[in-house]
């Protein structure tokens, strides 16, 4: 899916990148699609475009990472998109495959700002937003806010469940976490996890949540469902409180959407421009703003209250987990996904 926009003058400001040159042409963004492009397209695109008037930014849009990964890889020989946002551990095999380039501070200023776990690896795409897996309920069904990741065990809800499985990375996150209420290592085994997950499995309705986990929850086709915490806190506004967000105490994953530079770009001065804009204390704090993203950039300002909705002031507490080695596990835990999770809710 594509959209265009175009600049518009504000005010007949005449603005420069970072370089103090003219900003011209166009460029192609990669990001999510739904509510995170509506959202994204006010609070970050259109302020970068009304300070550059001769530029335009064309948004294409996926709903997985796994989708927009795809699409760089089909135009590897000859790149259509300029800048892609989604998640670290896909944007990491993109990186090993040549399909973004490295960049610098000299480059992209804003990345002196970074704070450091948004540096994911040394001169490529950094993170641009962070986030957590949650828990969403619904509070007519379930009016005393749980705590507890086990709640998803507790029987009165069987068959009320939506789950999301791999090989989305929510399906790893609910793993990992399984692992963490248990007391299991996840890096030396998943075993117990796995069989904990097993004994769950008959009580999902859904692995595969459709249209999405938010609106199951709001529109009380289940009680609870996995989910990140941006879009459960945007969803539960939208809502008037229908649904709401949990963090389990057993501890969570943090989630990291990078910011990449594809390589072969048909302008990477724009892109780099781009790129450097997104980092900036102002859009970051209004991106924070319009979907509780926590910000990357350590400058960023945004309300107290909207901060407060984020996973920030937590990054420390989050479950460790090194997306890398994540990856070289994907294929052997989401074959037991397959196999003993989700065969046996059969």
């Amino acid at each position: 899916m594509k959209t265009t926009l175009t600049a518009v003058a504000l005010l007949g400001l005449f603005a420069g990148n970072a370089h103090g040159q003219e900003l011209s042409g166009a460029i192609t963004f990669g990001s999510y699609t739904g509510v995170f492009e509506d959202e994204y397209k006010k609070a970050v695109i259109a302020p970068f475009l009304a300070a550059h008037p001769g530029v335009t930014v064309t948004y294409t849009s996926d709903r997985a990472s796994s989708g927009l990964l795809g699409q760089a890889r089909a135009q590897a020989g000859d790149p259509q998109m300029d800048v892609v946002l989604f998640d670290v551990s896909t944007a990491l095999i993109g990186n090993k495959e040549g399909l973004f380039a490295p960049f610098t501070v000299q480059d992209v200023p804003n990345l002196a700002d970074l704070v450091p776990q948004a540096t994911v690896q040394e001169g490529y795409g950094p993170a641009a937003t962070f986030d957590h897996a949650v828990i969403t309920y619904n509070t007519a069904a379930i009016p005393q806010a749980p705590t507890s990741l086990e709640v998803l065990w507790d029987p009165q809800y069987a068959g009320r469940i939506a789950a999301t499985s791999m090989p989305s990375i929510l399906g790893t996150g609910l793993m990992i976490m399984t692992s963490a209420m248990l007391g299991e290592d996840y890096t030396a085994s998943v075993e117990q996890s796995v069989e904990k997950l097993a004994e769950l499995a008959p009580a999902v309705q859904t692995f595969d949540p459709k249209p999405d986990s938010y609106t199951l929850v709001m529109n009380g086709a289940v009680d609870l469902a996995t989910g990140w915490n941006a879009r459960g806190q945007f969803y539960a506004d939208q809502s008037n409180g229908t649904l709401a967000v949990m963090t389990p105490s057993e501890g969570t994953i943090l989630q990291i959407n990078t910011i990449n530079l594809v390589e072969g770009s048909k302008n990477p001065e724009l892109a780099k421009a781009f790129i450097n804009h997104a980092l900036s204390p102002e859009a970051q704090a209004a991106f924070t703003e319009a979907m509780f993203y926590s910000p990357t950039n350590s400058k960023a300002a945004p309300s107290d209250e909207a901060q407060a909705r984020t996973v920030f002031g937590q990054l420390d507490g989050t479950l460790p987990l090194d997306w890398a080695w994540v990856a070289t596990q994907n294929d052997r835990w989401n074959a037991m996904w397959k196999r003993r999770i989700i065969s046996a809710g059969n």
